[in-house]
């Protein structure tokens, strides 16, 4: 089923959108700043739980900063666990910001 979600840039709210089934089914806010693009939050409806649209979007997002030379800085804590448990992008992680920030804590996702 992974397949048919679609991940498009929704520049103007600076998210990408994943769409299953002619719907939105989750976002993925960012922030871009410089050479850095922070993912700061996913969210995916409850009735598309386990259908890979998180999945789509990480990778969407991940594939999109290598494509553009971005460093990331995986605020969320899902697209932390995502690059965690996938580590070919491990090399786009700002890691010098995210030993300044200290931590992860719960920041609201």
């Amino acid at each position: 089923m992974e397949n048919s979600v679609l991940v498009r840039d929704d520049p103007g709210h600076d998210r990408y959108l994943a769409e299953l089934d002619g719907s939105v089914a989750g976002y993925a806010v960012y922030v871009v700043r410089g050479e850095r693009c922070l993912l700061v939050h996913t969210e995916v409806g409850d009735e598309y739980g386990g259908r890979g649209v998180g999945s789509a979007l990480a990778r969407h997002a991940l594939d999109e900063a290598r494509a553009k030379g971005l460093l990331v800085v995986p605020l969320c804590p899902f697209m932390a666990g995502y690059i965690e448990r996938n580590p070919e992008y491990s090399d786009l992680v700002d890691r010098e910001l995210l030993e300044i920030l200290g931590p992860q804590q719960d920041r609201g996702d």
